[in-house]
């Protein structure tokens, strides 16, 4: 919802009311799709916005198999201040879904992916969901020699390190609360990805908004400047960054250039207002505004 001037206590009529499918994963299928990629989203879905969300996808040309539960699919709206320049989300808690439904959800994955070339995990886990999930999902896909990514924080993502992904990617604050402790100085910052490294992640990506991401494998670390843009809405590029960086290491470049193109796609979300909403050409414009440091 667009106001001119957001009011506390007060009536406040917004000049535009997007409505359409966002979270995590949906971003980053979005996203993808845009890019020319071919993404099969799944998860959890339940109620008539769970319905809203797959009819979505099928306008989207997204393929989705999703676990129908009992929970209603939630709801999220993002207050776009113009005045202030501002965004506030609102954003309804997850609801608990029964342990079988991920059990469930682990034979969906495990269905589709032989058929695929990465696996990407997005976000936070249902109340009560099992910590070890994407560590489960993890083992599956290096088993079978599919890229894994994990975009996660805290016990899930810690969980996950013990079948060593090939790729995570928290932003700061998630990675300060995987390491649980405050991260101030970008030298804190890389010994919590040199740690995170050590307990079993090939690669790790950190995000920090406006802010220089960092990259860091085996053999070097990146400090990746972001294009300077006007930004409408920001949230969402966080999964833009990770649907960028997954479609170019699928292209076989390096962790740093892959970087290049999910700074450029983070960015280019940044200038639509709804998230996981962009244009493929700003994303190739923009990639040449990125800047690499090797460090």
């Amino acid at each position: 919802m667009v106001f001119r001037k957001l009011e506390l206590e007060a009536v406040n009529r917004a000049v535009e009311t997007l409505d359409g499918a966002a979270g995590k994963s949906i971003n980053v299928a979005k996203v993808l799709a845009t890019l020319g990629v071919r993404p099969v989203a799944t998860g959890f879905f339940g109620g008539q916005r769970g319905q809203d969300l797959l009819q979505f996808l099928a306008s989207r040309g997204i393929e989705a198999d999703f676990v129908p539960v009992a929970a209603s699919t939630r709801q999220c709206i993002s207050v776009l201040d113009q005045a202030a320049n501002s965004v506030t989300e609102l954003v309804e808690e997850s609801r608990p879904v029964a342990l079988s439904d991920y059990d469930t959800l682990k034979t969906v994955i495990q269905k589709r992916l032989p058929a695929c070339r990465a696996v990407v995990m997005s976000g936070s886990l249902t109340p009560g969901g099992p910590a070890d999930f994407y560590q489960r999902v993890t083992q599956t896909a290096q088993e079978l020699g599919v890229l894994s990514m994990v975009d996660a924080q805290g016990p899930p993502l810690i969980a996950a390190l013990g079948a060593k992904p090939d790729l995570v990617k928290p932003n700061r604050m998630e990675l300060a609360a995987t390491v649980q402790r405050a991260l101030n100085r970008e030298s804190d910052v890389v010994a919590a990805m040199r740690e995170v490294r050590k307990r079993g992640a090939a690669r790790i990506v950190v995000t920090a908004g406006k802010l220089p991401a960092l990259a860091l494998d085996e053999e070097r670390l990146w400090r990746i400047h972001p294009p300077s843009v006007s930004t409408v809405n920001p949230i969402g590029s966080g999964d833009a960054f990770t649907a960028g960086l997954v479609w170019r290491l699928l292209q076989q470049e390096t962790l740093g250039e892959a970087c290049r193109w999910a700074a450029a796609a983070g960015a280019a979300n940044a200038l639509s207002a709804m998230p996981g909403e962009l244009d493929r050409r700003d994303v190739e414009r923009l990639a040449g505004e990125v800047t690499l440091e090797t460090l």
